[in-house]
């Protein structure tokens, strides 16, 4: 069992608690990316399915993918009447959908957590099942201990991610255009 099959229960307590802030987000940056008219939109690493029930308001067909079987439960019960489509699977490998699937693909808060290898390999999964944009909803590098002790004990590669997530991301990506989301988030605007 993953450490978030662990924490899903936890996590699920929070679901309003981020449903609110993804809002606050999407109605600030939403502009910038032409929400309004993305249709089909993919959430890559679902988790409780907070994110996704904010991105299906509207005339959006929003799928969700995420590779904890437990935080997929909770998402399932959380969205139950949304006709909203679930997946189990690791958004590091050959997701499940053709090419040009989606008008967007976003991830949040999953990059930093997964080792560079498999960061790439999640880019490059997006980019090929969106013909639109791809948005990481991550960190900054503005740092806190407590974001930094919670990092280490969940044992990603939180420390790695941060030195130049951007960067990174442009070996795979025409251009990535960097949005502030938060004090210590932003959204990484990739364009295939």
């Amino acid at each position: 069992m993953g450490v978030f099959d662990l924490i899903a229960p936890v996590y699920g307590l929070f679901y309003s608690m981020q449903r609110k802030s993804f809002n606050e987000v999407l109605e600030r940056l939403g502009e910038d990316i032409d929400f309004d008219n993305r249709k089909r939109i993919l959430d890559a690493g679902c988790g409780t399915g907070a994110l996704i029930s904010v991105l299906s308001k509207g005339k959006r067909t929003v799928w969700g993918i995420d590779g904890s079987e437990k935080m997929l439960k909770v998402a399932g019960k959380k969205l139950k009447g949304k006709g909203i489509e679930l997946f189990y699977g690791n958004v590091a490998k050959e997701l499940p959908f053709r090419d040009k699937s989606f008008d967007m693909a976003i991830s949040s808060y999953v990059a930093h957590g997964m080792v560079r290898e498999d960061r790439i390999s999640m880019y490059k999964e997006l980019k090929r099942v969106t013909e639109g944009i791809v948005v990481i909803h991550d960190y900054n590098g503005v740092r806190s201990p407590l974001t930094s002790l919670v990092e280490t004990l969940e044992g990603g590669d939180y420390f790695g991610f941060i030195k130049d997530p951007d960067g990174e991301m442009r070996e795979v990506f025409s251009s990535v255009k960097i949005l502030d989301a938060g004090k210590r988030s932003a959204w990484y605007v990739c364009v295939p």
